[in-house]
């Protein structure tokens, strides 16, 4: 419950967030029954051309927003942008480059599928700079990754990690889902060794949840019971710990030094620009506004290039910022300073001070002065921790 905020509140920013590009590719083989992403499938050729040209476009129309900061990393989601050849996001890189300045060292990360794994393309796009892969495994069991929709098996999921260590990738994110149809405790567990055995520096495991607007939302499918779940959730984390992972969010576990720096900035209500259909942004001003917007979805119309590629923006409000703030920074295992929320928000922390206490008093959050943490009933009722800075006081 947070107290009522005028419409003065806020301040000016000591200082701009660092900035982060995310760049959305929305083609895949095919969609997934599970999935509410942004995606769609892949026409016989795809317009990779035309497309690179809309993105750096939409980037032009972005950069205003950016407000001469550096970026701190990209990200290059979807879809599957491993569809793409090396020469299209060659081309994709040199015009962000050529548009705007990069930190030393920058993140550059690609998510990528197995069943799209070629040794040439992938040495090729290690080549151009991107230093990170995330890869979309879900599961190594034919079973489970039949009934996810999934067009690849479980031993083109050991060979896509292959190739991507013989392409000279070191840092490399896992992503693993549990709590899957006809899934067992064994089962899940046996996932986890596998993936385990490559010894990536990331892995991101996350229950399956049930989304609208999907395939499974209208049919869904029989799902592990209560017990079963929480027999996973519990082993897993045990056995990730065991083997030198540190869970730093709900659902991502890192070696030390591992922790995707891209993601961080999202859970450090840092700012980033997002270009490609149906791609979102944030992006904070001097004067205290925060504002998000987001991008036309549908891929025809974003390539059409005679309307704006921008669909929407909101500039949000002082009594929305609170939950915002939290709903990214409770999600760190660790939480963060106090004095982030005055940082990223411009409002003082005394907003907060009916909501946290509250919270404290139901055991749900850290009674650390300096620090807004989840306790572990926190972190295990997440919802319900959100939910009390979501609610204006009366």
């Amino acid at each position: 419950m947070n107290q009522l905020l005028t419409t003065d509140s806020r301040r000016p920013l000591p200082q701009l967030p660092p900035l982060a590009l995310y760049v959305h590719i929305p083609w895949c083989i095919r969609k997934c029954p599970y999935c509410d992403f942004n995606s769609h499938a892949a026409p016989a050729s795809l317009p990779e051309q035309a497309y690179v040209d809309a993105l750096l476009q939409d980037l032009e129309q972005d950069l205003p927003l950016a407000a001469n900061r550096p970026l701190s990393s990209i990200f290059i989601g979807g879809g599957t942008p491993s569809l793409f050849s090396a020469e299209a996001l060659q081309r994709l890189l040199e015009g962000i480059q050529a548009r705007t300045d990069w930190q030393a060292g920058i993140e550059i990360t690609l998510e990528a599928n197995p069943g799209t794994f070629e040794q040439d393309k992938f040495s090729a796009y290690r080549a151009l700079g991107i230093n990170r892969l995330s890869i979309g495994v879900q599961s190594f069991n034919n079973n489970h990754l039949q009934l996810l929709g999934r067009v690849h098996n479980g031993d083109e999921a050991l060979r896509a990690v292959q190739i991507a260590r013989q392409a000279g990738f070191e840092h490399i994110n896992l992503d693993l889902m549990h709590g899957l149809p006809d899934q067992t405790l064994a089962h899940a567990m046996d996932d986890l060794q596998q993936a385990l055995a490559f010894d990536p520096g990331h892995i991101s495991w996350y229950q399956l949840t049930i989304e609208p607007n999907t395939v499974y939302w209208s049919k869904p499918p029989l799902l592990p019971e209560d017990d079963c779940l929480w027999d996973i959730q519990e082993q897993g984390l045990a056995l990730l710990t065991s083997h030198g992972y540190h869970q730093y969010e709900v659902s991502a576990h890192a070696r030390d030094g591992q922790q995707a720096r891209h993601n961080l900035n999202y859970w450090q209500f840092g700012d980033f620009l997002g270009i490609g259909a149906g791609a979102h942004g944030k992006v904070s001003h001097n004067d205290g506004r925060i504002e998000r917007y987001w991008k036309t979805r549908q891929p025809d119309d974003y390539l059409r290039g005679d309307r704006p590629q921008r669909a929407g923006t909101q500039l949000l409000s002082d009594d929305e910022l609170p939950f915002e703030f939290m709903m990214n920074a409770l999600r760190l295992t660790a939480g963060v300073p106090t004095s982030l929320f005055a940082e990223r928000t411009g409002l003082s922390l005394e907003v907060l001070t009916q909501a946290r206490q509250q919270a404290q008093q139901r055991g749900l959050l850290s009674a650390n002065p300096q620090h807004l943490t989840a306790t572990h009933q926190g972190q295990l009722f997440l919802n319900d921790l959100l939910q009390i800075f979501l609610e204006p006081a009366l």
